[in-house]
């Protein structure tokens, strides 16, 4: 296997350094702190925003205090992680702190929407105003303004301090000009006369504001926003989550042989040199050579062959896959940080680190708005101020500028579409992660489909039964599926699997397995031996020339085949393999119709490869390729320009799922590909991978609707703001009515079609 430190600047005199960040909003925040650790003297820093890590390489005179001060310095915290060797027993330290803020976020959410619809309702419906309801408002609304919106008002003036704005800064000042402003038409204005009401005048008129509050604006967009950034950290949650499902896959405890003695002890006990015992079904602790016994070694995991691979003394096997058949004595070479397993998960994590940072698209258009509607209020400030207008109206008319340009349909904007659009989703079998993913789908024109368990069943089938001349085929099946019904290795089953479902199989009696060479039994009172064509030869003597050209045949087309014998004869050849879904071809077709040109990776051999390829319909093939070249493949593919979606089901894909600029996993397949993707396809069915981008695409063009929705209704009514001709109630029920028309626009997602 490819040695994963290849891919990093690991010369002698660098050292790597993990670091926990803290405080980031936005994807801007990880640019910033990337900036500032890069800044110091040779370094080469990584900041990941959805892991909330960052990966620094530098010299030794460079120490992790330095690098936290320098972190801190850019207005966040820091701390040092513990890199653990990557194991079973590996496990983040901030995952109970991760999810402690995923609940305090959600019982904000919570808690401010409870507060603030009596506060919306009571100010848009005016035929509920009591007496005094504004100053029930008021009640509800503090809480909200100052408790629920703390983390805007908190990064905000972080942002301040270090001469950046984000739309953090437009939320904290929008609010609490709101607020502030509704507070002071409250106490010193006439808004809190007993009888005040809110009536809906569809007229632009000059006033100075002081019978006017905002409560209701301060308040939802509170909410919204809130409820917008859980859903948020929600999805980002479970970007670690492919590290831990790939450590759980290691075996936890081990069977090991100290002085002919079996002692059972955990995993991460085993050292190297030590012997362990590995019995069928088992898991192979770790990495090591075999030293006794013989069996079939399942290496899909790793290696995406789907072919058990058959073992004996002196061969090497990977930690993590699974003996299939006989008794195995392993002695450990490589153990911890060193196995297979280990490297994989490196490869995972520094796939996702190398992803580029995803800039939403909201905070790069607040990278001039929020800066733009600033000095607009500064302006129009000193304007009315300039031309001898009272205080009171140069004010009314600035803090209309703040007020108007608060996102209150940029709140519901992304997080609306996407819960729509991930909703008609999960009806469709697809589970999209974030609103990430979607500006992936956009651009994409190259799919990389794995072949094992995603183009193909990923079982092995009896595909073809050749008789020798005179037999009969029946009785090959039955004979043949009897004494195999006794073994557990993967071609046994299937030869027995296929011979169950034609008839009623034999009893079979005086089971011999001969490891690696086939097995025989007595059956109907005949010795029936089942096995490798080799064995079969030196049983039986030479075989007839049809079977021969059937064995030949088998082989070329990448698949495995077993020969049948009883009375010193060969009787025929069961041809076993992967077979294509039934829904495949269809799925390339669909890519076809999407502009996207499909690609066959695969751990298996050139000529299964192509076969696989021609009964599909893809014309590129890259077959042979070990887990770390997958990724290289991956990346190879982005180097020539071309937008890569990764389509995989195994642990061996999992890299190169978080490698793609989008990865699709298909459910049916290990923990590992589905938390490493961006996309789950639930039912296994590759045509839902389709649906997948068309659903993706669709939903990005709705939020890109809705953010220009939202600013261009902020742009539209600035200037009315400004000139202080905007009336409060009109400029609310415009505001309502910018949010229904996003909250509607969401809504045309459920109308999505499967292209099926």
């Amino acid at each position: 296997m490819t040695d994963v430190s290849a891919a990093r600047p690991a010369t002698a005199d660098l050292q790597r350094i993990e670091l926990g960040i803290g405080g980031m909003t936005c994807a801007s925040c990880a640019t910033r702190v990337e900036k500032r650790l890069n800044k110091l003297d040779g370094a080469t820093a990584t900041v990941n925003y959805a892991t909330e890590k960052a990966r620094v390489f530098v010299p030794p005179t460079v120490s992790t205090a330095e690098l936290i001060e320098a972190v801190e310095k850019a207005g966040y915290t820091a701390h040092e992680l513990n890199v653990p060797a990557p194991s079973s027993a590996a496990v983040d330290p901030a995952d109970a702190e991760r999810e402690r803020d995923l609940r305090a976020l959600r019982n904000r959410v919570i808690i401010s929407a409870l507060l603030s619809l009596p506060v919306i309702v009571l100010a848009m419906v005016p035929a509920w105003q009591f007496t005094y309801w504004q100053w029930a408002s008021l009640v509800l609304a503090t809480p909200v303004v100052a408790w629920g919106a703390w983390p805007f008002h908190r990064a905000a003036w972080v942002n301040l301090r270090h001469g950046a704005a984000t739309m953090d800064t437009l939320i904290s000042l929008g609010t609490l000009a709101a607020f502030g402003w509704s507070v002071y038409a409250l106490f010193l204005g006439t808004a809190g006369m007993p009888g005040m009401t809110h009536e809906f005048e569809f007229t632009i008129a000059r006033g100075d504001g002081a019978a006017n509050i905002y409560l209701e604006v301060a308040a939802g967009v509170t909410t919204f926003v809130l409820a917008g950034r859980y859903f948020e950290l929600r999805a980002r949650r479970r970007a670690g989550d492919a590290l831990r499902a790939l450590l759980d896959l290691g075996a936890k405890e081990v069977t090991l042989l100290q002085g002919g003695v079996e002692l059972r002890v955990p995993a991460g006990d085993l050292r190297v040199g030590d012997e362990f015992v590995v019995r069928p079904g088992e898991k192979i602790a770790t990495d090591g050579v075999v030293t006794g016994g013989r069996s079939a070694v399942d290496n899909s995991m790793l290696t995406g062959e789907s072919v058990p691979v058959e073992v004996a003394e002196g061969d090497d096997v990977a930690g993590a896959t699974i003996n299939s058949g006989g008794r195995l004595v392993v002695r450990a070479t490589r153990v911890g940080s060193d196995t297979q397993l280990a490297q994989m998960a490196a490869l995972v994590e520094d796939a996702q680190n190398g992803k580029a940072q995803v800039q939403r698209l909201a905070d790069r258009i607040s990278g001039v708005f929020v800066p733009v509607v600033l000095g607009i209020a500064v302006v129009t400030l000193g304007f009315w101020l300039g031309t001898g207008s009272a205080p009171q109206v140069a004010f009314t008319a600035a803090v209309a500028v703040l007020i108007i340009a608060c996102p209150c349909a940029l709140g519901l904007a992304t997080p609306t579409a996407l819960l729509v659009g991930t909703g008609r989703g999960a009806q469709l079998g697809i589970l999209i992660k974030g609103p990430e993913v979607l500006e992936s789908t956009r651009r994409i024109d190259t799919v990389v489909l794995d072949k094992t368990g995603t183009v193909t069943t990923g079982r092995m089938t009896l595909l073809e039964l050749v008789p020798a001349a005179g037999e009969s085929a029946d009785d090959v099946l039955r004979l043949a599926g009897a004494v195999e019904h006794a073994s557990e290795h993967p071609i046994a089953r299937a030869v027995a699997r296929s011979a169950a479902e034609a008839d009623v199989l034999p009893q079979a009696h005086d089971f011999e397995n001969l490891e690696g060479r086939g097995v025989r039994a007595t059956v109907d009172d005949t010795l029936v031996a089942v096995g490798r064509p080799g064995w079969v030869t030196d049983e039986v003597g030479t075989l007839p020339a049809d079977l021969t050209a059937a064995i030949d045949a088998a082989h070329d087309a990448g698949r495995t085949a077993v020969v049948a014998a009883w009375e010193g004869r060969a009787r025929g050849v069961l041809v076993i393999g992967d077979t294509v879904k039934d829904t495949s071809a269809e799925a390339i077709g669909l890519f076809k119709r999407l502009g996207l040109a499909p690609v066959l990776l695969t751990g298996d051999n050139q000529r299964a490869a192509e076969q696989i390829a021609a009964q599909v319909g893809i014309d590129r093939v890259i077959a042979e390729v070990l887990p770390a070249d997958k990724v290289d493949v991956v990346t190879s593919l982005r180097a020539e320009g071309k937008v890569v979606a990764m389509v995989g089901d195994g642990v061996n894909d999992a890299a190169a799922l978080a490698a793609a600029d989008l990865g699709m996993a298909m459910g049916t397949g290990t923990d590992v590909a589905i938390e490493a993707s961006e996309i789950t396809l639930v039912r296994g069915d590759l045509r839902a991978a389709a649906d997948a981008v068309a659903l993706s695409r669709r939903t990005l063009r709705t939020i890109k609707g809705n953010l220009f929705w939202a600013f261009g209704y902020n742009v539209a009514a600035i200037p009315l703001a400004a000139a202080g001709l905007l009336n409060p109630m009109l400029a609310g029920a415009a505001m309502a009515f910018s949010s229904v028309f996003v909250v509607g626009n969401s809504l045309r997602l459920r109308r999505f079609r499967s292209l099926r």
